[in-house]
Parts: C-alpha cells; structure tokens; sequence
C-alpha cells in the first residue's frame, strides 16, 4: 500500500530581519506534512500574507489534501506593512505618483534573502516548481518579481490585480491606455517568456470606474487587456487562465471563493 500523499499543513511564522526592506518581515510557511516524496514539493510566494488567516488558507490547503486534489505544496505567505504602497509595484518603474519605489528592494528581499533562507531551512533537494501570488497590489508585484525572473517561477496567480499602474495621471490629457499602463508596457516591451503561465481573477463588483465609458469595469479592461498582450507574445489558452466571479468584490472573502480553483489549475493531481 502506498503512503498517503500529505496528512495535512503545519503553519510556521518567522520573523526576518531584512537588510534590503529595513524592516523586520513576518513570513508563515504553510508546510504540507509527511510527503512521501520531497522531491515532489512545489513552492508558491504568496504577498500580503497577513490576510491568510481570513482567506482561509491552512483550512482550504488541509481541504484539498484530504480529497487528494493537490500535490504538496510548500506556501509561503510574506506579511506587508505600512510601506506597501512602495514596496509593491513594478521595480523597473514606480508610478506616477512615485509610489513602488521601494519595488526592487522588496524583489531584492525575495530572491536574496528569503529564497535562500526557505533552502537552506528547508533544506527541499528540489523544489518541483515556484510559482507566485498576490492580490491587487501585491498581484502587480507577484506579476514582475516572476516575470523578470523566469528562471525562478514557471506560474503566476493574479487577483484582482492593479493593473490600471500608469505612468501619468489619467486625468491628463496625454494619458493613453495604450502607452501609460506601466504592466502592460512591460510585457509588450520584453520578451516571451518561455513555459510560464497566468492565471487571472476579477469580480464584476471589484469596482465601478470605467473610465473609457465601454460598460465594463476598469480592472476587467485592464485584465482582459493584459492577457491580450500574453496571446501577442504567443501564450495560448493552455497558459493563460481567466476565472470572473459575477459577485466578486475586491476582498479577502471574493479572492478566498477563487483561490482554491488558482491551487487546482497550478497544482491539481490528475485523474488516472
């Protein structure tokens, strides 16, 4: 008889301090116990980690591993703080307002000093695959920290993200959603990125600016844009994933319905 796969989740919490952030950073590790095979462990950043207690995340992870639907996931949820507005965003460029500015320090924390920490702590042979999530904010974060480091994470998960990040005010005149969409930007103005894959989620409730008077919600044109600009680059439907929740709201309870279906779409154990 074989071993079962994972018995359920033991959740750590950390305290690090980070030399790049200046600040002491709190990280809980979500850890899939007794896995037969370490080998076959995965790993998912997962930003404002402070709000998995109300996402539900150790309850909806023991959930999964008891109906075998996931294969062992290692998840790692890193708290924000005040300075999240500067901290998260796209690190080549902070926003019109400057806000991000503190964007590559924080993608310097993840890859120096919290990827190295979670190895040799774990002390994992191989992780079989990272992937990274967030939501609004944090998801434009997770988006750049993996996309600029493909060698690193094969699977982004975006939540309601903030994909409106311009360059300029849109109330100036010279604003284009063509041009000044700072994410959109990024991916048109760089290459493929070979085997990496998005899954995307909105709410029809997540807001109610639309600011090209199409009848649709901004965050969704946004997506819905962005994930047209994936396809350009030559992504299919294999690799980019869209889940619309006609109730969806930007909270913690909207992106709690989506996440189980984000862990099954990166991580699902396949039917025989």
């Amino acid at each position: 008889m074989q071993p079962e796969l994972v018995t359920g989740t033991l959740v750590e919490r950390v305290e690090m301090e980070s030399a790049f952030l200046k600040r002491t950073v709190v990280v809980d590790f979500f850890l899939p116990k007794n896995v037969a095979d370490p080998s076959d462990i995965s790993l998912l950043l997962i930003n404002d980690g402070q709000d998995m207690k109300k996402l539900g995340l150790e309850e909806m992870l023991n959930g999964l591993y008891e109906s075998k639907t996931i294969k062992p996931l290692l998840c790692v949820a890193i708290h924000t703080c005040e300075d999240r507005k500067m901290e998260y965003g796209v690190a080549s460029q902070p926003d019109y307002l400057g806000r991000g500015a503190k964007a590559g320090l924080y993608t310097r924390y993840v890859l120096e000093e919290l990827l190295p920490y979670i190895q040799t702590t774990y002390v994992l042979p191989t992780v079989h695959e990272r992937g990274y999530a967030g939501f609004s904010l944090g998801a434009v974060s997770a988006l750049d920290i993996a996309w600029n480091h493909p060698g690193l994470f094969t699977k982004v998960g975006i939540f309601s993200g903030s994909l409106w990040w311009r360059s300029i005010d849109q109330t100036d005149p010279a604003y284009d959603d063509h041009q000044h969409r700072i994410v959109h930007q990024l991916i048109k103005n760089s290459p493929k990125v070979p085997g990496m894959q998005f899954f995307f989620q909105c709410g029809n409730l997540d807001e109610t600016m639309d600011r090209n008077n199409n009848g649709i919600i901004d965050s969704i044109d946004d997506t819905l844009d962005l994930m047209d600009a994936l396809y350009k680059k030559g992504y299919t439907d294999q690799d980019v994933v869209y889940m619309e929740l006609p109730d969806g709201r930007h909270d913690v309870a909207s992106w709690a319905r989506a996440m189980p279906e984000f862990l099954k779409w990166g991580w699902g154990v396949k039917s025989m």
